[in-house]
């Protein structure tokens, strides 16, 4: 009955649908969507999908549900619960192959590993692997089911805050434990790959970071979780956001970054955008809205 199960979820996300009364993460058919930054490949990989209830303790946590229910009402979305994507990315040059962030992993199972074959890419050819915060969904894609690192190979680039809450989380003892001996950490800002700078973006967790790839005068900013869906979050960015380590923080950042992004037009890769959640923000009467790159 749960594989039957999994396999109708996944036909609804397939379709644009979601099972009534279902919420949490699950399953989503993989994908891989690639284009060019420069001299760069750089790849969206689907993992999973999150269904977030509607019910005031992650959007507009301030305001309340009935304020969030009329947003979504008045863009023609359903009310009761708000669908985001989970995803990562994949920078390759002629010498490195570079993942951002590794979705849930076996919590769900993730797609991320199937979206990887689709790109023609082993977990045993990432050379680094750059983690912009250390949520689960962010995180999670790191070790298998049993415990054991997924990305053998690479180096595990991780800003020094978000390394030492990681280690003080017992929930998380097995994952730190695990990739111990292949972390790296950095300081919000510095370098962390050839043609990747981190950037410090404050309030959602400790150390989160967002990364500008650039090559040969073009550029993308992973955003990571500064903003996570692409209506409430840009129509209301000023709504406190449960996930959010420091609430005024995280107003604070994505009040910032939208201004700057908006002003600037930088192409930016959101992971809880719908995929591949590649595109641009701008202003609109007063709001943000998402344009997404065709």
């Amino acid at each position: 009955m749960k594989a039957l199960k999994i396999l109708t979820i996944i036909a609804s996300l397939a379709s644009g649908d979601v099972l009534a009364g279902e919420t949490g993460p699950m399953p989503a058919p993989p994908a891989a969507h690639s284009f060019t930054v420069g001299a760069l490949r750089v790849t969206a990989l689907r993992d999973s999908v999150n269904v977030v209830a509607n019910d005031g303790s992650v959007f507009g946590k301030d305001v309340g549900s009935n304020a969030v229910a009329a947003l979504l009402r008045g863009v023609g979305l359903r009310t009761d619960r708000i669908l985001l994507s989970v995803d990562a990315l994949l920078v390759r040059s002629d010498t490195t192959v570079v993942l951002i962030d590794t979705g849930l992993g076996p919590a769900i199972p993730g797609s991320l590993g199937a979206s990887l074959a689709e790109a023609g890419v082993k977990p045993e050819d990432i050379s680094t692997v750059l983690i912009t915060h250390v949520h689960g969904d962010h995180i999670g894609g790191l070790i298998t089911a049993d415990g054991n690192s997924v990305f053998r190979n690479a180096e595990i680039k991780i800003a020094n805050p978000d390394w030492i809450w990681l280690q003080k989380q017992p929930e998380m003892k097995q994952l730190s434990s695990a990739i111990s001996h292949q972390v790296k950490v950095f300081d919000p800002g510095e370098d962390v790959a050839a043609g990747i700078t981190s950037v410090p973006i404050a309030g959602h967790t400790p150390g989160h970071v967002g990364y500008m790839i650039t090559s040969k005068g073009e550029s993308l900013l992973d955003i990571g979780d500064t903003a996570h869906s692409s209506i409430i979050s840009l129509i209301e960015p000023e709504w406190t956001m449960g996930y959010d380590n420091d609430a005024e923080g995280g107003k604070s950042s994505r009040r910032r970054i939208l201004n700057e992004l908006s002003q600037s037009r930088q192409l930016v890769f959101a992971p809880h955008f719908p995929f591949p959640g590649v595109g641009w923000i701008e202003r609109e009467n007063g709001h943000f809205k998402w344009l997404p790159k065709r």
